[in-house]
């Protein structure tokens, strides 16, 4: 299937071929993306079209290079000293799931090394290989970009209905994830949706932290160097008050709520 002139996977496909990901780069020493310093894999291709995408370059599934587990897996095990107690690596994107069953094997093989793995996703996918990559994640990141469906349809050109789904099932399961929650100012700032947000999540009892990601226009010259309409223009980050009044809401909801 083509949308705005990228070949999008049918939510049954992979990207992989034999014991290979596509990526699109690797970060060493990373901080931002889960706890403690982590290796972050950054896969290739995804299904949502976010307006602020910093990364547009990873949206196209046909772009960023296979590269075997094997070379990850050592990559991560010659950063193992690094990790110390709380790190490990963390596979980000572009969207993860969409290589969710080779993202298994990666998992099971980095856990085989004693390393601890993190998965930074949208949720756009929730099937039994989804499940299953899930049940050999130690950590979800779920990416929540709106409460609101027909809002969330506006940033991302698609519903919110699975990211709702996989959250539930993570809950279920009983292992940890933390909420990630991009402000960008009059797009998902707004008071009502974010006590919504608070009200539902709330009670979930595997959400160890809540982080607030200020919107940012760093990605705007790959979007231009892309020849991508950044419909963004015209927004600027969001300021204190309007974080602080975001952090304070969702304080009443969530013992730890950190601002990125």
């Amino acid at each position: 299937m083509i949308q705005n002139g990228l070949l999008i996977p049918q939510e049954s496909g992979h990207l992989n071929e034999g014991e290979r990901l596509r990526i699109h780069s690797i970060e060493t020493f990373g901080t931002h993306d889960g706890p403690g310093i982590r290796m972050v894999v950054f896969v290739q291709g995804c299904q949502f079209r976010c307006l602020y995408c910093a990364n547009p370059d990873t949206m196209d599934v046909t772009g960023g290079k296979f590269t075997g587990l094997e070379e990850i897996v050592k990559r991560a095990v010659d950063q193992k000293p690094y990790f110390g107690k709380s790190g490990g690596v963390t596979v980000s994107g572009g969207e993860p799931l969409l290589q969710r069953r080779i993202l298994k094997q990666l998992f099971i093989k980095l856990h085989a090394e004693g390393i601890n793995t993190a998965l930074d996703s949208n949720g756009r996918l929730i099937d039994q290989q989804t499940k299953d990559l899930l049940e050999e994640t130690d950590l979800l990141l779920l990416d929540v970009k709106h409460f609101n469906n027909d809002w969330h349809r506006k940033l991302t050109g698609l519903s919110n209905v699975n990211t709702f789904k996989v959250a539930k099932h993570r809950e279920e399961s009983g292992k940890p994830m933390w909420l990630r929650y991009v402000l960008v100012p009059g797009w998902s700032d707004q008071e009502d949706y974010l006590h919504q947000l608070g009200c539902y999540f709330g009670g979930f009892k595997t959400i160890r932290k809540v982080e607030i990601l200020p919107y940012h226009q760093l990605g705007v010259h790959k979007w231009e160097a892309l020849g991508m309409d950044y419909k963004l223009k015209g927004v600027g980050p969001p300021s204190e008050e309007i974080l602080n009044k975001s952090a304070a809401i969702f304080r009443e909801y969530f013992e730890e709520v950190q601002v990125n």
